[in-house]
């Protein structure tokens, strides 16, 4: 049965505006689902356009036959494979699939296959693919999760992980793309966060890296004839990622252990113990990349949200800080965000607010940084946008907590502004100064504040602060932390106090509904996008492979004692305090938060007397990820906040 047939009477007044008044209103696409929203006004559709029309350059490697840049970026409806052979050269698309294409590698040393990774409406059952010529052909089974690994230093072979035994642990696997029928399973294991990460200079070994939370996971090698898994750290649980090998069979990572932050080192193949290679007094290494040649590695820091780009001479030790590139942010990447080319060019991607997400490179002698894509930004100045201001302040029980804070142009927009606290998702994730987007037509056009926060919980402030807000009775201190953001926000003297509203998207979106609940009585309206309304429902209905991975984070429902304490902080359990209106969108394909944590909340929430606007794609998952969804959510949310925030009803 589909989600339209499933929800039943709840859409029964889907609104038919639209129908009434062709010349006025926006087509809605054919699978979005409406309920309680009004009809979208193409005037809003006219003053939006530029903002929805930027794009982004994301960095995925290089081209070892024509020392081409491998890039994804987005044309048409979804995000696709391009190639660029120059710096400022043509981005010249080679894939044209209907759906995102999540990631892409070519083979090394060869460059003559391309495998790449998508989905199929957002369900996030990811299946390979091998690109001929623009053709797709599928490498793995269709059905199950599959996640790509590496290839072989020779290209002759990738390592990836597949839940095709029985839908949630995570085997691991070899394949040469060339010839499908090679594809085999070289370990069965328990659990979904195995995946192989590296191969050897032989390609007779393998890193592999079993991750279990944001604070713990092990790295093992992998004998590829015999399947056997040798575990290579030892000592305290600590956290390991971006595994790889380094020169002499070394192995280099990025780990907390023996730290409050993540460092960049190498795991002593005799203790098991970490040695650290970098020194940073503070924040954490984010990304990096070693030179095939063994004479460097690049690496960056999070300094506060700010990617920081650094030099290790492997030899000497020294490091020189890279001060060429906008100050901005290293996007997230599946795989390697930096790649350092066989010829020894550093290739990566950086946002900011005034750079909409683009691909450079370094010259690692010269530090020299070239701009080889220029995405477009809708015809707009991005030049003109507002940059974000630092907030610290102390939260109720005297931790130092902060976030960025977007003010419009006092000249354009006088007086005291309105203000939507936007709180990222994860939780394990991290607000950071990065392109916003169409939010920059709240601050451009409606002159509507942004405040963007990391509460507790939040990832790049070390070991100790993601951690403070663990488990079930440690859940609603990041709910307080925004209860203190909003107390020091009503001190600013540009801001509006009377007109602040909340937005969250995944477990954003439960800060979302959560805030709405303890604090009605200071906010005007409230966007929770595909969000959790009740743990409990929400961990019995996530997906298997990425169950008891939510269940380090926010408990395990299977406990009488934690299941009660789940229940009772749960939005849902809550939801007659609700006193503000929202706005509810969810994807009818969503294997993380089903859309029944939307239909609960909704059903309760209207029960109560209150009001909810409902936005339901049924052909994206978690986020909407095609353009025609994601333009008509924000058409909605724009209607939303000038409603709440500025008083504006549609007519």
């Amino acid at each position: 049965m589909s989600i339209r047939a499933h929800v039943g009477l709840l859409f029964a007044t889907i609104a038919t505006a639209a129908a009434a008044t062709p010349d006025t209103v926006a087509p809605k696409p054919a699978a979005i689902v409406v309920d309680g929203v009004p009809a979208i006004p193409r005037s809003l559709v006219a003053a939006t356009q530029p903002y929805l029309e930027s794009r982004n350059a994301g960095f995925l490697g290089w081209n070892p036959a024509d020392r081409s840049m491998l890039i994804k970026t987005r044309f048409g409806n979804t995000n696709q494979l391009h190639t660029v052979r120059a710096p400022g050269a043509m981005r010249a698309q080679i894939s044209f699939e209907s759906e995102p294409v999540l990631t892409g590698a070519l083979a090394p040393g060869r460059g003559d296959v391309l495998v790449f990774q998508e989905d199929v409406g957002g369900a996030e059952f990811y299946q390979l693919f091998r690109l001929d010529q623009g053709r797709a052909t599928l490498i793995t089974d269709g059905k199950s999760r599959n996640w790509f690994g590496s290839w072989s230093p020779d290209g002759r072979y990738i390592g990836y992980s597949s839940t095709r035994r029985n839908g949630t642990d995570s085997d691991l696997y070899i394949m040469d793309p060339r010839d499908p029928k090679t594809d085999h399973m070289v370990a069965q294991l328990s659990g979904g966060g195995w995946n192989i990460a590296d191969f050897s200079e032989s390609g007779e070994k393998a890193l592999v890296l079993n991750r279990m939370s944001v604070n713990r996971a092990d790295v093992y090698e992998l004998d590829v004839a015999s399947g056997k898994l040798t575990q290579l750290n030892k000592g305290k649980p600590a956290s390991f990622s971006d595994i790889h090998y380094g020169p002499e069979n070394s192995v280099w990572l990025i780990s907390d252990a023996g730290s409050d932050f993540a460092r960049l080192g190498v795991l002593d193949r005799v203790t098991g113990a970490f040695v650290a290679r970098t020194n940073e007094p503070k924040w954490d290494v984010s990304d990096f990349a070693l030179a095939p040649d063994g004479s460097f590695v690049v690496y960056a820091i999070n300094e506060a949200g700010v990617s920081r780009v650094r030099i290790l001479d492997l030899k000497t030790g020294a490091v020189r800080p890279v001060t060429g590139l906008p100050s901005g942010v290293i996007p997230y990447a599946i795989g390697s965000a930096i790649e350092v080319a066989p010829w020894g060019a550093i290739g990566l991607s950086m946002a900011s607010a005034k750079v909409p997400g683009d691909a450079f490179s370094i010259d690692p002698n010269t530090l020299a940084v070239t701009r080889w894509t220029n995405s477009e930004t809708g015809g707009l100045d991005p030049s003109q946008n507002v940059e974000p201001t630092l907030v610290e302040i102390k939260s109720f029980d005297g931790e130092w907590i902060s976030g960025f804070l977007y003010r419009p142009d006092p000249k354009k927009f006088p007086g005291k502004r309105p203000l939507i606290i936007d709180i990222h998702g994860g939780p394990e994730g991290q607000t950071r100064p990065d392109w916003i987007g169409g939010f920059n037509y709240l601050l451009n056009e409606l002159g509507i504040a942004l405040f963007e926060p990391n509460v507790r919980g939040s990832t790049g402030y070390g070991n100790r602060f993601v951690n403070l807000d663990n488990g079930p009775f440690r859940r609603e201190d990041s709910v307080k932390d925004i209860g203190a953001f909003l107390a020091a926000l009503r001190r600013d003297p540009t801001l509006d106090p009377a007109r602040f509203a909340v937005n969250g998207l995944s477990y954003g979106g439960y800060m979302c509904y959560a805030t709405a609940t303890h604090y009605s009585s200071q906010l005007k309206g409230a966007n929770c996008y595909v969000a959790i309304s009740n743990f409990v429902t929400f961990l019995q209905n996530t997906q298997s492979y990425r169950r008891d991975l939510r269940r380090v984070e926010y408990g395990d429902e299977r406990d009488p004692v934690q299941r009660k304490k789940l229940e009772e902080i749960s939005p849902l359990t809550s939801a007659d305090k609700i006193k503000v209106p929202l706005l509810v969108a969810t994807g009818g394909n969503d294997p993380r938060v089903p859309a029944s944590e939307a239909m609960q909340m909704i059903k309760a929430v209207r029960a109560n007397g209150g009001t909810a606007w409902h936005v339901l794609a049924e052909n994206e998952g978690h986020v909407y990820h095609k353009k025609e969804n994601e333009d008509y959510y924000f058409w909605v949310s724009m209607l939303f906040w000038k409603e709440m925030l500025l008083g504006e009803k549609p007519n």
